[in-house]
């Protein structure tokens, strides 16, 4: 799942995988089309991946027996404060309980289906939360 730090809406989907898959290799199973200058801001998790035409942040490991540098820790608390963003859209995704609790329905595709649902919802409830805003002045419509 993708993520947009502007308007926190889920921007890429990805068909859901079983078992135990690593997440780089699912995204390089994927190949995953970014629009040119794109920032990536991703975990240690996807060390390695680098996709073409982007530009990529990714948090500092601190090596065994050594410490991280103070740049390094400010450069980190950083990156962490810009991925919180993508953690409140998985939370908003995670909303509805189906998709965080064990689906039992075996019939083909109902899991992405499934998925879909609750990132549209998502997206449905933050367009509704940013016209009831101070900014678009249509809170008489929502009272």
């Amino acid at each position: 799942m993708l993520g947009d730090a502007h308007t926190h809406q889920v921007t890429f989907l990805s068909a859901t995988y079983g078992g135990h898959l690593h997440d780089k290799s699912i995204a390089d199973q994927e190949s995953i089309r970014y629009p040119p200058h794109t920032t990536l801001t991703k975990d240690t998790g996807f060390q390695g991946y680098e996709p073409a035409g982007v530009h990529t942040i990714q948090p500092k490991k601190q090596m065994r027996g050594q410490w991280l540098s103070t740049v390094d820790r400010i450069s980190n608390r950083l990156i962490a404060q810009a991925r919180i963003v993508m953690e409140h859209i998985l939370a908003g995704v995670k909303r509805c309980r189906i998709v965080k609790d064990v689906l039992r329905l075996r019939t083909e595709g109902i899991s992405d289906l499934v998925m879909v649902i609750a990132c549209g919802l998502h997206n449905l409830r933050n367009d509704f939360r940013r016209l009831a805003s101070p900014k678009y002045r249509l809170n008489s419509y929502f009272r």
